[in-house]
């Protein structure tokens, strides 16, 4: 935890640091996985999340204009 330059506590994860204990899964990937299976999940999850909260958009029909 910190503060910002206006005074307000804030905070960051460890693993975001060099304080945080060394990563066994970026370790045994060694570069060739760029992402975890597990995280890519909550990502799928949230992502259904998000897309259930959007309200359908609303498309005005336009007729062509019939000569008469």
């Amino acid at each position: 935890m910190y503060f910002n330059t206006k005074g307000k506590l804030r905070s960051m994860l460890a693993s975001w640091t060099s304080l945080a204990e060394p990563d066994l899964f970026a370790q045994t990937a060694a570069g060739r996985a760029w992402f975890r299976v597990d995280d890519l999940l909550r990502l799928c999850a949230h992502i259904t999340e998000l897309q259930g909260r959007r309200k359908p958009r609303r498309v005005k029909k336009i007729m062509p204009l019939m000569s008469r």
